[in-house]
């Protein structure tokens, strides 16, 4: 069923017939040039929503073509006057990468990729991993390792792939590939199994999507839905990972997520570039563009090898000033300067879920920082309140109790039955094996 987004203009209105085309290049000998379609504008998140569906737009234009315009009427794509080809990108300036473990093509020849699978995984594919014995156990049918259907089995990803001997029946259209995310986003909603589980089936199946998409060069406004969807999944896993546990595993686990919530990021922000018209906005972007700054916190280096300064210069403007791109930058601000009361009060007030999943991790270490500020510059002989530290530090007086005690810190108790926290103890430290989660008030929603 065709769906249409929502738009929001500035200026005069958008005439949502119009399109753009651009070209792109493929890896290796050749390349392709795509259309590239107007771009529809998605409603901002709800904030106190925690399901990995919100983002869904109310409405999609039909006017709004699913590849090209050379897709379905045979009609010539044109490159975008201007545009520059690029071998390591699919689209403009997409960064080689982020684009490097999507997809890995072979081209030996230069005709458009349309794919024609119907299913969510090519009948070849399902059939081989049945005989061996390949599914995972949301693939299954009735639990049987052997079996499985094509309401079931999902594409998994391939590293490599060459095009001398890739059939079109092997690679999904976009519809399908609409419905696949779909799909994957309610298995992500589901309880039934443990969320690490759930997530190492998603990000193998969402990176094929993503392969998908490249091999057909699209980089229309539907792609944009679509990678803001997988990098809210890659956002959400940031934080839920984290309540796993903290082995080895996880540990690895949670750094993938990282790499790939990187690239499909970085992808996002080309593809916003390429659509962009100069008389209407993406609802989303300055969220989405957010998340870049706030994952600089608590490091200089920068997480796709560019500096703030120099990404900053490329921003639009009216981003620069949306209230999202302002908050993160007041938490980047306040957290290098360590400003912990204005950084706390500023989460708790204007933090959207997926902010806060970026910024949880930074949350205990800021504590942590203000506990030593506070056992150092206190005065020996006025032990401070724990009720008055726990409004400081957004926490309850009892984690706060077992938190001081985690960095050292011993507390004690006054005749009127107060709890206090001795100042210029000399035994803090930040404990080995990190810090437990503790809740932060005003902001429960987002904890569940």
């Amino acid at each position: 069923m065709e769906r249409t987004h929502q738009y929001r203009h500035q200026g005069r209105s958008r005439n949502p017939s119009s399109s753009h085309s651009s070209s792109s290049s493929s890896s290796s000998s050749s390349s392709s040039s795509s259309s590239l379609t107007e771009s529809s504008r998605f409603t901002p998140p709800d904030r106190n929503s925690t399901k990995f569906s919100r983002f869904n737009p109310n409405t999609r234009s039909n006017n709004v073509s699913n590849n090209t315009a050379g897709t379905r009427d045979g009609s010539e794509w044109r490159p975008r006057r201007g545009s520059r080809s690029n071998s390591t990108t699919h689209h403009g300036n997409l960064k080689a990468g982020a684009q490097a473990d999507e997809v890995r093509v072979k081209d030996e020849d230069s005709s458009i990729l349309i794919g024609t699978c119907p299913f969510m995984c090519p009948e070849s594919e399902m059939a081989q991993r049945e005989q061996l014995r390949d599914l995972a156990v949301f693939e299954r049918l009735h639990g049987n390792p052997r079996k499985t259907s094509p309401s079931l089995a999902v594409k998994k990803f391939c590293r490599t792939i060459s095009t001398k001997h890739l059939q079109t029946s092997d690679v999904r259209p976009l519809p399908v590939l609409e419905d696949t995310l779909s799909y994957l986003l309610k298995v992500a909603d589901s309880a039934d199994h443990p969320f690490e589980v759930v997530h190492d089936f998603i990000f193998d199946r969402t990176r094929s999507i993503r392969q998908d998409m490249s091999m057909q060069n699209i980089v229309n406004d539907k792609a944009i839905y679509m990678y803001e969807k997988m990098v809210t999944f890659h956002v959400v896993s940031h934080y839920k990972l984290r309540c796993c546990g903290s082995n080895a595993n996880i540990s690895s686990v949670h750094y993938l997520n990282m790499e790939q919530l990187i690239k499909a990021l970085t992808s996002l922000f080309e593809l916003y570039d390429a659509n962009r018209n100069t008389t209407s906005i993406f609802e989303n972007e300055a969220e989405f563009r957010s998340f870049y700054v706030l994952l600089h916190l608590h490091s200089r280096s920068q997480p796709t090898g560019e500096s703030l300064s120099l990404w900053f210069s490329r921003v639009p403007h009216w981003i620069i000033k949306s209230e999202r791109m302002c908050f993160a930058r007041s938490i980047l601000r306040t957290f290098r300067m360590g400003n912990y009361k204005l950084f706390f009060c500023t989460i708790a007030a204007k933090a959207s879920y997926l902010q806060y999943c970026i910024i949880e991790p930074y949350i205990n270490e800021v504590r942590a920082l203000s506990l030593s500020c506070l056992n150092n510059v206190g005065y020996k002989l006025h032990p401070y309140p724990l009720v008055h530290l726990s409004k400081l530090l957004m926490m309850k007086e009892s984690d706060l109790q077992r938190f001081c005690n985690a960095c050292g810190l011993e507390t004690c108790t006054d005749e009127m039955g107060n709890k206090l926290l001795p100042t210029k103890q000399t035994t803090f430290c930040i404990p080995k094996e990190g810090f437990q989660r503790n809740d932060f008030p005003g902001l429960e929603q987002f904890e569940k």
